[in-house]
């Protein structure tokens, strides 16, 4: 078991490390669209990145709508392993919109042998679903 200053070093060596692995100005909430961020996700059991739509509910549905029209195209061309949830509850039980690639391998950031295959996955992905949303960004503010 980790304290929680313990764990928060840790955490907080992680993003830094990670910034410095891969240099590189990410979209994540800077999308100009209302609502719709990317996000890096990584604790003690798993790693993953969205795309989520945390709007009012009018505005979720519009996007939602899009992306639902795009989906063939993301799961194609960008990235297969891609997962559409209309409904996800986050765990302060706040309901989304959510796209996500989950990492498949038990992953942990307490642990540091597991980092680097997070950091890789983090920049492959990321960058795919980027270049899919800025191809398509058009198309899903319309």
């Amino acid at each position: 078991m980790f304290s929680k200053e313990a764990s928060r070093i840790l955490r907080e060596e992680f993003w830094t490390s990670f910034g410095k692995s891969f240099p590189r100005k990410w979209i994540l909430y800077n999308t100009k669209l209302k609502g719709v961020s990317f996000k890096f996700y990584f604790d003690t059991k798993k790693a993953l990145i969205a795309l989520d739509l945390e709007d009012d509910l009018e505005h979720r549905i519009k996007y939602w709508e899009k992306l639902q029209a795009l989906k063939t195209i993301l799961l194609d061309e960008y990235l297969p392993e891609a997962i559409f949830e209309d409904t996800y509850f986050l765990e302060n039980g706040k309901e989304i919109s959510r796209i996500y690639i989950p990492l498949e391998q038990k992953v942990s950031i307490h642990n540091k042998n597991t980092w680097q295959e997070v950091m890789v996955f983090f920049n492959e992905k990321m960058s795919l679903f980027e270049a899919f949303f800025l191809e398509y960004k058009e198309i899903i503010e319309g």
